[in-house]
């Protein structure tokens, strides 16, 4: 019989595989200029690389929500991690670019399966009080592994070339792809109430009601525009320092996983814990964060972007990944919460297939088509703010909405 894993554990577990995750998903970004050197490509080619990396990852999302919501999820979660690894280590030995996406769409194929699940067994482990602060745990993982792909891409490829940052970069996830297995998973619900019986698996009308969910729709559509302006400054960070301020591949890549590691990481525990706390106070605690965090990123983006003064442009820039990241633990929390139990992996799904499709899917490539239009990546980097914008916007809608609203009513 397999033996219990305790919730801290499962949680330290999750999050370290986690920052596995990202680093692999950064390394990408790091290393863009001298990739796109060797193939001879310019920068809506090169971002179309992330664009097949996302068409993997969210084109299957709703096939492992349907599975993650039936069947155990510790193999789909193992599954996952050898996929992704194995997609990382092979985009090192690509011979045409053409090569490359399909490895990417290889890497997105197994980074759905584990983000898809993972959320909905740690919300399955740790009750509803403390739900949010081990969600923003978890997801604190992903400033730190951007930051170590960054950080390691860009020395990588400054010293051994590009390609060896993904080889090394993908070969610990083919190693630690089962170490999950031996333990017994927590049953659906069960931090919950539910007790010893699993909820009902959800039937298809069930899953469509997640389309008339106003709160469930307001937080994945407000999420699609924060991941449309995140996606593409993470993309185009680096490149941006690189040609707007002069700096080098290797300390661009180290300033923005600076960045990202400060605050990116300082951000999302800040955010999580104050949210946590914010909610006791009101119903609408985590919605009302997010609303403040997002309008007062506007414009700080917007100066970072703008302004020809290196130093404000990082510093702006450090302001506005930090208020951006603040969110990070309480829009999953509410894209876990505003669902039925049974539908939690499918919820998660569901939101991942969204915010990709119509935010960081296309995002760099935006960016990299209108900077190859206008000759001028600075004027093109400017939809980000407005993008910001409008997610400020529908997250204070949903603030509003879930101030207003009966304990009961966030689920129907």
């Amino acid at each position: 019989m397999n033996r219990k894993l305790g919730p801290y554990w499962t949680l330290a577990i999750l999050t370290g595989l986690n920052l596995f995750n990202y680093m692999d998903r950064a390394v990408l970004n790091a290393v863009r200029t001298p990739m796109a050197k060797e193939f001879g490509i310019g920068y809506g080619e090169s971002a179309s690389a992330f664009t097949a990396f996302m068409i993997g990852y969210f084109v299957t999302a709703p096939l492992f929500g349907y599975l993650g919501d039936r069947v155990t999820r510790k193999w789909l979660i193992a599954a996952g991690i050898f996929v992704w690894s194995l997609g990382t280590v092979l985009t090192g030995f690509a011979g045409s670019f053409a090569m490359l996406l399909g490895f990417r769409v290889l890497v997105g194929v197994g980074e759905a399966s584990y983000a898809t699940i993972s959320p909905s067994l740690i919300s399955d482990t740790f009750e509803a009080k403390v739900r949010n602060n081990a969600l923003t745990i978890f997801y604190a993982a992903m400033p730190a592994g951007y930051a170590l792909g960054y950080v390691f891409g860009g020395h990588m490829a400054d010293w051994f070339g590009w390609r060896s940052a993904f080889i090394w970069a993908g070969a610990p996830g083919l190693a630690l792809a089962l170490i999950l297995l031996p333990f017994e998973e927590s049953k659906r619900g069960a931090a919950d109430g539910a007790g010893a019986a699993p909820p009902v698996k959800p039937n298809i009308a069930e899953f469509l009601r997640l389309f008339t969910n106003s709160s469930y729709q307001l937080v994945v559509w407000g999420y699609v525009a924060n991941t449309f302006a995140l996606g593409a400054f993470s993309f185009w960070g680096p490149t941006f320092l690189e040609q707007m301020h002069g700096m080098s591949t290797g300390k661009a890549d180290t300033f923005f996983g600076a960045v990202i590691v400060v605050a990116g990481f300082g951000g999302t525990m800040i955010g999580g814990f104050l949210g946590t706390a914010w909610q006791k106070r009101t119903r609408a605690g985590y919605a009302l964060l997010l609303t403040i965090s997002i309008f007062l990123a506007v414009p700080a983006s917007f100066i970072a972007l703008w302004t020809s003064s290196a130093a404000l442009a990082m510093g702006f820039l450090a302001a506005a990944i930090f208020l951006i990241f603040l969110g990070t633990g309480p829009v999953n929390t509410l894209i876990l919460e505003t669902v039925p139990v049974n539908l939690r992996a499918s919820a998660m799904a569901l939101s991942i297939f969204m915010i990709h499709l119509f935010g960081d899917m296309w995002s760099p490539e935006v960016v990299g088509r209108l900077a190859d239009h206008w000759n001028n990546l600075r004027k093109a980097v400017l939809v980000l703010p407005g993008a910001l914008l409008m997610c400020a916007i529908l997250w204070l809608v949903l603030a509003v909405k879930m101030g207003r609203e009966k304990p009961e009513d966030h689920k129907s």
